[in-house]
């Protein structure tokens, strides 16, 4: 292996710095067209909607997606890949593998309620990504998942659906609220994601009237470079804090709203996650008795949501 010269990592010799971004909806379509070329593809393979599925994935990413999918279609004696196998695939990728536990009748029904929250708050909040898949198989991560994601890359993102994101966030901890009328540490990660997303629209984003126009956070490495951004009085920390607390518990109460107003809708769907395990985006909709969005496409890498 050839080791460079020290003297080329000196500070100064080289100030120029490459970033390479993920690739975009036609970049991975592509890429998966090069690592599917010597796979035998299902003809109801859609490398264009896996290819939208798969946001924020690098090349290495999808070549392991096919890898994958290639190989619990051998397991499964497919004579050919299915969009089930790719489907299936990604879920173990994004997830992990599914736990063998064996969970009481009271835990799987609390964890579907759960992630029926989640999806429910997501379906019926205006600005939240279509939900995609939801199950209560448990993994590595979490006890059960509801995944959403946006129909096309996003690189900007307004205010609503920031709102929205952290609703959806606190529907799983609403919903068992409603349904049981107390609380378990099943939220803890959903609590982690709503209140980092919080903090940044107060402290990074401008998104709120109390704080205003000011950035009052610095970015990841930069506190040592800005200076004035680590200059913030012990009293705009204070309040920060207040109104990271007053988003949160804004959208809890909106959360708790929707699901009480739609209990109905909520029962249904936890009940066909009891009988089915794992519901697909169409399955989803039809049992919480809605339809779904015509340009959706399979499970997609997610915003997460669920119980851990």
């Amino acid at each position: 292996m050839h080791v460079p010269d020290p003297a080329l990592l000196r500070p100064g010799r080289f100030d120029r710095r490459v970033t390479v971004q993920a690739p975009d909806k036609v970049g991975r379509e592509q890429i998966l067209r090069v690592h599917t070329r010597s796979v035998p593809l299902a003809p109801d393979v859609d490398l264009s909607g896996l290819a939208a599925t798969t946001v924020g994935m690098v090349g290495a990413d999808l070549a392991n997606l096919v890898n994958e999918a290639a190989l619990l279609a051998a397991r499964r004696t497919h004579e050919q890949v299915t969009m089930s196998d790719f489907s299936d695939s990604l879920e173990k990728i994004v997830l992990g593998a599914a736990r063998k536990i064996m969970l009481s009748d009271v835990d799987r029904r609390r964890t579907a309620y759960h992630e029926a929250g989640h999806a429910l708050t997501g379906v019926l909040s205006a600005g939240a990504d279509p939900v995609r898949k939801i199950s209560i198989i448990p993994r590595s991560r979490s006890l059960g998942v509801t995944l959403s994601a946006p129909e096309t890359d996003q690189f900007n993102y307004d205010e609503q659906g920031l709102l929205a994101r952290i609703r959806v966030a606190t529907g799983g901890r609403a919903a068992e609220e409603v349904v049981y009328g107390d609380q378990t540490t099943g939220a803890e990660s959903d609590i982690r994601q709503a209140t980092q997303l919080a903090r940044l629209m107060v402290g990074r984003f401008g998104m709120s009237e109390e704080i205003g126009f000011v950035a009052v956070l610095p970015q990841d490495g930069e506190a040592s470079a800005l200076q004035g951004l680590t200059e913030v009085s012990e009293h705009t920390r204070q309040r920060v804090d207040a109104e990271v607390k007053r988003i949160v518990g804004e959208a809890h109460d909106q959360a708790i709203g929707l699901l009480t107003q739609h209990r109905d809708r909520l029962d249904s769907l936890a009940e066909a996650l009891m009988r089915a395990e794992t519901l697909d985006q169409p399955e989803a909709y039809a049992a919480a008795g809605l339809t779904a969005p015509e340009t959706a496409t399979a499970p997609a890498e997610p915003a997460l949501a669920g119980a851990t």
